[in-house]
């Protein structure tokens, strides 16, 4: 999902940091975990509420 004002790659960079530092299984479904592994961007796979709550670093 496209956020106005970010660049998806960088966004994508950074949403993998707040993923990696929270713990994959406790964000992302396994179907999206799998997507993920091969290759799929997290800002296609997370809704705009879960992006937002992790660039805000909220649980």
């Amino acid at each position: 999902m496209p956020i106005p004002g970010y660049d998806p790659d960088d966004l994508d960079a950074v949403l993998a940091e707040r993923v990696e530092k929270r713990g994959a299984e406790s964000v992302l479904t396994p179907a999206q975990r799998r997507e993920y592994e091969s290759g799929a961007s997290l800002v296609d796979l997370l809704d705009e509420e879960e992006i937002r709550r992790l660039l805000r670093g909220g649980e």
